[in-house]
């Protein structure tokens, strides 16, 4: 289990927000060197996104209007709550709050690995192999185990059942060898 409580916000070097870490592989790293990473973001002020050569993202807005992005260029507006977007996360991009302070659920992993997927789930759900699971806006249960907001636990290679009963995020998870394939 990981309790929300138990994490700690780190700001962001520009001081627009902060960061609490919820998993990462391997367990431990840093931002230099995660495979993946799942964190929450609190985004508080307009501003750049800091970047993260080699790495894609998912960003999903889970408080909070949204924000209007510039990505590599090319606007892009985030207005959706618990709707995963896909960005490259090395791409320059500018953030623009649409009606104040944001939180994002974020996964980023390294591009030309095996890719993390993002979905935001209601009621209930086998969930087949190795996932980190959310709970976003109310309580869920994974196997018995009671998360509420923005807690989370790892499942195994086994799988686990997800009954939410608000959003949940579930993040499925590389296997333990796999490698990605020439298309990603």
């Amino acid at each position: 289990m990981l309790r929300a409580t138990d994490r700690t916000a780190v700001p962001w070097k520009n001081g627009g927000g902060v960061t609490r870490s919820i998993a990462a592989h391997p367990e431990g790293a840093g931002t230099a060197d995660f495979e993946w990473r799942v964190s929450l973001a609190e985004v508080g002020a307009d501003g750049p996104f800091s970047g993260f050569p080699g790495v894609d993202r998912i960003l999903t807005v889970v408080e909070g209007a949204g924000m209007d992005l510039t990505v590599g260029g090319q606007r892009r507006l985030v207005d959706e709550q618990f709707a995963p977007q896909s960005f490259p996360g090395d791409a320059p991009t500018e953030c623009r709050l649409l009606a104040g302070p944001v939180v994002n659920f974020n996964v980023m992993y390294r591009r030309g690995r095996p890719a993390p997927t993002v979905a935001v789930v209601r009621g209930a759900l086998t969930v087949a192999g190795p996932a980190l699971v959310v709970a976003l806006d109310a309580p869920a249960r994974v196997d018995g185990v009671t998360l509420d907001r923005y807690d989370a636990v790892l499942t195994d290679e086994g799988g686990a059942t997800v009954r939410a009963e608000g959003r949940a995020a579930v993040v499925t998870l590389p296997r333990s060898g796999e490698v990605a394939s020439p298309m990603q």
